[in-house]
């Protein structure tokens, strides 16, 4: 037992060192945003899809360069306008003539990756948006009746700009549930935004090592699972997502009040492995109630649908799941 129990512990310090890493080449491009930082890498490390909230300047796409810059693995940007069609993300059958003879070929499209910075991801119209679905769930593409595996790890970051609602179409929830976490960017503080000045204006380009592979990620990523989830703990994690259910037994008042629509299972699933990957984090191989908590917000904050009356008092998601971890105690009665 004690063999084991120093194998688990030498192997969330060795996901520590690693993971620090990589956040290391990342600090030394992006500055600030250290939450968004691990947000993005705890979704990747968890096999899912994240999606970046805010205004334009922020350097959302910077971080995603970076990343990608830091990982060495396949990377593609797509920018999503209006008038982009399916088959200019996902690909299309072309005539190619050969030895005097012509046939059908698939040429891949951008979406073929395995880091895809979907860029203002809510100014594309909904058919285009819907073109991601498949290859966000399943990590794959179907086209021409061909279904095509993309290499693993797939990672999606979409970045949407809140403000600008002309010319846009709002992702459905079906869709944004599909991602892991939503993450708003906010402003740089002042000491910040002084050292983005000298970094950005100074003639000098810093450039990420790379010090991770795919093999590693998806290394990381089966090890994830391997951390213990406790019944007690498992069972908080069910509570705060019944708690967003408007109506249900477990609803607190303010759900009552300002939930149109709560949490799917995903919102589950997505507490428990960002929680285990907080506890790895810490050095152990066992989640615990503050591991849930510290990812409760980027987890459930677009799995919430607030009613008319939260809208019409400019009530946010995030006040409402606040209020709903304060009120749901760690043990049940």
């Amino acid at each position: 037992m004690s063999t084991l129990a120093d194998s688990m512990q030498q192997q969330a310090e060795e996901f520590q060192q690693r993971y620090a890493a990589v956040r290391e080449q990342i600090g030394r491009v992006i500055v600030g945003h250290d939450d968004i930082v691990h947000g993005v890498l705890t979704s990747m490390l968890i096999g899912g899809h994240c999606l970046l909230e805010g205004v334009p300047g922020l350097g959302k796409t910077m971080l995603v360069r970076t990343l990608a810059e830091t990982l060495d693995l396949q990377f593609s940007r797509i920018q999503f306008t209006p008038d982009l069609m399916p088959a200019d993300i996902l690909g299309t059958n072309m005539i190619v003539e050969r030895d005097g003879q012509k046939n059908f070929e698939f040429q891949r499209g951008p979406i073929f990756t395995q880091i895809l910075l979907a860029d203002e991801i809510n100014r594309a119209t909904p058919k285009t948006q819907s073109a991601l679905l498949e290859t966000m769930q399943e990590g794959t593409v179907t086209a021409g009746g061909t279904r095509y595996t993309m290499d693993k790890p797939y990672f999606v970051l979409a970045t949407q700009n809140p403000i600008e609602q002309e010319g846009t179409y709002p992702l459905p929830e079906a869709q944004l549930d599909r991602f892991m976490f939503k993450l708003v960017v906010g402003y740089s503080s002042r000491e910040q935004l002084a050292t983005i000045i000298a970094r950005t204006t100074s003639g000098e380009t810093v450039q990420p090592t790379k010090v991770m592979d795919g093999a590693e990620i998806v290394r990381w990523q089966h090890l994830v699972r391997e951390v213990i989830l406790a019944s007690h703990v498992q069972d908080y994690i069910v509570r705060l997502v019944l708690a967003t259910h408007p109506d249900g037994p477990l609803a607190t008042p303010i759900t009552n009040q300002y939930v149109r629509w709560g949490s799917s299972p995903r919102g589950a699933q997505t507490l428990a492995l960002a929680a285990k990957v907080r506890a790895l984090l810490e050095g152990r191989f066992n989640v615990s109630f503050e591991d849930v908590r510290r990812v409760y917000l980027p987890a459930m904050r677009h799995r919430v649908l607030l009613n008319f009356e939260a809208q019409a008092e400019g009530i946010e998601p995030d006040r409402v799941l606040l209020e709903i971890l304060e009120k749901v105690a760690e043990k049940a009665d």
